[in-house]
């Protein structure tokens, strides 16, 4: 079997708020790259990245695995993410990797788990994502805590979720910390509670949440200070587990990381760690030094979530539950729609490699609905209600 031709799409799906977080907002859409690599047996295997229109950077990469057998994935991997170091990306090789797995499930008749050592649940557990919104549902915007506890009774109640994150980094940090006191007195003692400032707050900042917080018994502080030292800073006077999908988010990084003694927890994401097969490799280094393990969500579509729940499914000591955007989505490009959620979890696809298909309608849809929107990657996320605001990492 050889690979032929390699197409890609850019489409963007709207969803019900825009999405407000500490470099900017999501404005009401979000968008993905679509892969899909065909073979001379008429097999074709579906992949996604996201991160802004990235079409042309994986183009480049097309002539390098054109001809290859898409069993072949160490050469893959080494022609498309080792050779050339200032064109290396492992977001854009991760969407090739589960292009590659899903023609290969394909081929064998089996769903991608059982290329990666077979699904040991045939469900994942999935959390309550929160962002502070801008346009809700019904209108106005998330304004003060309560704003924010409310709704994450809402998503308990409607998706049957036991578990929150905040994306935070946008208010006043103690009024996120909040947020999570009350989601703690409405919702229990045994409701996960998270929060997730991406690195934006100051370390003092964050020691000082952070200790206002260990009352509340959080599965996770992730990501609180800016790099390897600052989350080390925070680690070493706050306790609660600190989690990461930013220091480290590379293979490169995580040797210092755990010498430093800077995380508890590393939060796999199949492109930073280099597709499903990578991140069973990071699950066997996290292993080896009792590091927890969690699924990151990057806002992705129903073609990366089936390969996120495959890969998960697989994975023993993931027990927490996994982020998701998902629940913000108005539809999905993938057939069928949404994957629905039952008991606050999404059911591992059945059927072979990736277990879904494109909606070729839908598809052509929302490329067109991204014609007319555009990447907002390119204009920096900016917020429609604070024209001139920009980041400043460190200045809370």
């Amino acid at each position: 079997m050889k690979i032929t031709d390699m197409r890609v799409r850019v489409v963007a799906i709207p969803m019900n708020a825009q999405l407000r977080h500490n470099t900017g907002v999501h404005p009401g859409y979000l968008l993905r790259n679509i892969v899909e690599i065909f073979t001379d047996e008429g097999i074709v295997g579906l992949g996604e990245c996201g991160g802004g229109d990235a079409k042309a950077a994986l183009l480049k990469l097309k002539p390098r695995i054109i001809g290859l057998d898409p069993f072949d994935l160490e050469t893959i991997k080494m022609k498309v993410l080792r050779s050339i170091y200032y064109m290396s990306n492992a977001r854009l090789y991760g969407a090739i990797e589960i292009a590659c797995l899903d023609i290969q499930g394909k081929v064998a008749g089996v769903p991608m788990h059982r290329l990666l050592g077979g699904a040991l649940r045939d469900r994942i557990p999935m959390i309550a994502y929160l962002f502070w919104r801008y346009d809700r549902p019904g209108g106005g915007h998330d304004e003060c805590a309560e704003d924010m506890a409310d709704f994450c009774v809402e998503l308990h109640e409607t998706l049957g979720v036991n578990a929150m994150k905040l994306k935070a980094g946008v208010k006043d940090p103690m009024e996120e910390v909040r947020v999570l006191e009350l989601c703690r007195k409405k919702l229990g003692d045994d409701f996960g509670l998270r929060i997730d400032p991406n690195g934006v707050w100051s370390v003092a900042t964050a020691i000082k949440a952070g200790k206002r917080m260990e009352e509340l018994e959080p599965q996770y502080f992730e990501d609180p200070s800016w790099g390897l030292e600052g989350m080390r800073a925070v680690r070493e006077k706050v306790n609660i587990p600190l989690a990461t999908n930013m220091y480290p988010n590379k293979f490169d990084d995580l040797g210092p990381a755990i010498h430093m003694n800077s995380i508890d927890i590393i939060l796999t994401d199949l492109h930073y760690w280099e597709g499903p097969r990578g991140v069973k490799d990071l699950v066997a280094v996290c292993r080896t030094f009792n590091l927890g393990v969690a699924m990151h969500s990057g806002a992705e579509f129903g073609i990366e979530l089936a390969a996120m729940l495959h890969t998960a499914s697989t994975i023993p000591q993931m027990t927490m539950p996994g982020d998701a955007h998902y629940h913000y989505l108005e539809d999905d490009i993938i057939e069928g729609g949404l994957m629905k959620y039952e008991d606050g979890c999404i059911k591992v696809p059945e059927g072979p490699g990736l277990g879904v298909s494109l909606d070729e309608d839908k598809m052509k849809f929302y490329e067109k609905y991204y014609e007319k929107h555009g990447d907002y990657y390119a204009r920096f996320h900016q917020d429609p209600y604070r024209p001139e605001w920009y980041p400043i990492v460190g200045g809370i």
